[in-house]
C-alpha cells in the first residue's frame, strides 16, 4: 500500500483528470482524485455544481478530431456530440479504466498549502458531506478546468432589464418573449444567439471585433478532418484555409460583421455557420461595442443604440484556482508561466493540467501534456537522465510552444498554444522520458 506522503492529490475529474488519472494508474503512481461534482465528467455534466454547459451545446470539433485516441467514441455518436452524449463519454471512459475508485467524489478542495521547501509535499484541506478534512501529499496534479469562473466586464451606466453571464444560461426558453442583446461573438456567444433568434421576440448580437469563420462541414465531411496529410508553412496553410473559406463562408462583412483585426489562427476561429445564415436573412443585427446603460437602453458607441428586455455577455471565462496562492503558480499576467503551460520551473511536486488551448488539439493532445508529466514524475523516482534533462530544460527556459504566432492579446489567449509545435514538443520528451521503458 502506498504510503500517504508518497502519493499525489489529483483535482478535477473531467476529461484532463481522467486521463491524467488513467496515466498515474498505469505507471503505479499513488494518488487520491477530488471532485467536488457526484460523479466525473466536469463542466460536460450540466448538473455539475459549476458547469457552464446548456442544453443546446455540442462540441465544436468533431469526435474523430477530439476523442482519445485509445478509447474512441461509439460509432453512433453524432459527429458533432451533444453535452449528453459527452458526459456518457467520460462516464465510460472512467469505467472502462477503473477510475472511478481512486476519487472522492462531492469533495470541494479548500487549500492546497506547501509543508515547506519543494520537495516537502503538501497539505489539502477539503469539505464533503461529513465535514472538513486534511490530508498530507507528495505534490499536487491540478486538472480543475479553465470555463468555470465567468469573465463578466463592468459597463458604464446601469442595465433595468436581467443582465446575465453565459454561465447561467441552460435552455432556451430563458429568451421566450425577450428583447436579447448577446455581447461576444466567440463560439459560445454565437451558439447562444442563435437559440435567442428562435426564441425571443429579437436578437442582436455585439462585437467588440471581428472573427474568422469556419463551417462544421466541408464536402460533407467534418471540417477538422480535412488536410493534415501534409504540414504546411504556416503562411502557406492560411492562403489554403482562407480560400476554402471563402468558397464555403464567403464575406461575413457583407451580413453586417466586423472585419478581423488579427490573422487566421491568431485567435480560436468561429466554428459555426448558422449564425452567418440568420445574418444574411436579416434574423440578427449585428452591434458594435457598448459604450453605457441607459435604463432598458443600450447605447453603442457607433451612436445607435437600441431597447433591450435581457442582455447575455458571453465574455468568456477567467483562469482560477481558488484553493491556491497564485504566487505558487509562478503567476504572471493572465497566467501562470508554466513550462509546456503544465510544469513549474522550480517545483516537482506541483502540475497543471489542461491550461492549454489550441485549434484542433482535442482530448488526446491534452492526454499527451498528461503523459509528459506523469512520465516525468515516474523518471524522477526512478532517477532516469531523461528526467534529470527534462528538469534543467523546464528550470531554464519559459516555452509556451507558440510556433512564432502573434497570438491576440487577450487574458483568453495567454494560454494558447501553435498545436503542430505543442505537440511536437510534448511527444518529443515522452519519447525520451519511455527510453527503453514502457
Amino acid at each position: 500500500m502506498t504510503n500517504a506522503r508518497e502519493r499525489f492529490a489529483l483535482i478535477g475529474a473531467g476529461p484532463m483528470g481522467l486521463a491524467a488519472a488513467k496515466l498515474l494508474s498505469r505507471h503505479g503512481i499513488g494518488f487520491q482524485g477530488f471532485e467536488l461534482n457526484s460523479g466525473v465528467g466536469g463542466l460536460w455534466d450540466i448538473e455539475g455544481p459549476r458547469s457552464t454547459m446548456y442544453e443546446t451545446a455540442h462540441l465544436i470539433s468533431s469526435r474523430k478530431m477530439t476523442e482519445f485516441t485509445d478509447f474512441p467514441m461509439r460509432e453512433d455518436v453524432a459527429e458533432y456530440p451533444s453535452h449528453r452524449e459527452m458526459k456518457r463519454y467520460f462516464e465510460d471512459f472512467a469505467e472502462a479504466f477503473d477510475l472511478n475508485r481512486h476519487y472522492r467524489f462531492g469533495a470541494e478542495v479548500l487549500s492546497c498549502t506547501p509543508l515547506g521547501s519543494p520537495g516537502d509535499g503538501w497539505r489539502v484541506t477539503w469539505r464533503d458531506a461529513d465535514g472538513t478534512h486534511q490530508e498530507d501529499f507528495a505534490g499536487l496534479l491540478i486538472a480543475n478546468g479553465t470555463l468555470s469562473t465567468p469573465n463578466m466586464p463592468t459597463f458604464k451606466g446601469n442595465f433595468d432589464g436581467e443582465l446575465i453571464h453565459a454561465a447561467d444560461y441552460r435552455h432556451p426558453r430563458q429568451f421566450d418573449g425577450k428583447r436579447v442583446l448577446v455581447i461576444g461573438a466567440g463560439n459560445s456567444g454565437c451558439d447562444i444567439a442563435v437559440d435567442a433568434i428562435h426564441h425571443g421576440v429579437s436578437c442582436d448580437l455585439s462585437m467588440r471585433r471581428g472573427y474568422h469563420f469556419v463551417p462544421k462541414y466541408v464536402f460533407g465531411r467534418p471540417a477538422d478532418t480535412l488536410g493534415g496529410a501534409i504540414r504546411l508553412p504556416m503562411a502557406l496553410k492560411r492562403i489554403v484555409d482562407g480560400t476554402i473559406l471563402k468558397w464555403f463562408v464567403g464575406d461575413p462583412q457583407k451580413y453586417g460583421f466586423p472585419k478581423p483585426d488579427h490573422k487566421l489562427y491568431e485567435s480560436h476561429p468561429v466554428v459555426n455557420s448558422l449564425v452567418l445564415y440568420h445574418a444574411g436573412h436579416g434574423d440578427i443585427s449585428i452591434r458594435p461595442d457598448i459604450d453605457r446603460f441607459d435604463g432598458q437602453t443600450v447605447h453603442f458607441n457607433d451612436g445607435t443604440s437600441a431597447e433591450y428586455d435581457m442582455i447575455l455577455a458571453a465574455t468568456g471565462y477567467k483562469l482560477d484556482y481558488p484553493f491556491i496562492d497564485d504566487g505558487l503558480l509562478n503567476w504572471q499576467g493572465d497566467a501562470p508561466h508554466l513550462f509546456l503551460n503544465a510544469m513549474h520551473p522550480e517545483r516537482d511536486d506541483l502540475f497543471l493540467l489542461g491550461m492549454v488551448e489550441a485549434t484542433g488539439l482535442g482530448w488526446q493532445g491534452r492526454h499527451d501534456q498528461a503523459e509528459m508529466v506523469v512520465r516525468y514524475i515516474k523518471g524522477l523516482r526512478e532517477g532516469t537522465p531523461e528526467a534529470r534533462e527534462l528538469q534543467q530544460a523546464k528550470a531554464q527556459q519559459f516555452d509556451r510552444a507558440t510556433g512564432g504566432m502573434n497570438y491576440l492579446d487577450l487574458p483568453r489567449m495567454a494560454y494558447y498554444v501553435d498545436k503542430a509545435t505543442y505537440l511536437k514538443v510534448v511527444r518529443g520528451w515522452i519519447r525520451k522520458l519511455k527510453g527503453n521503458r514502457a
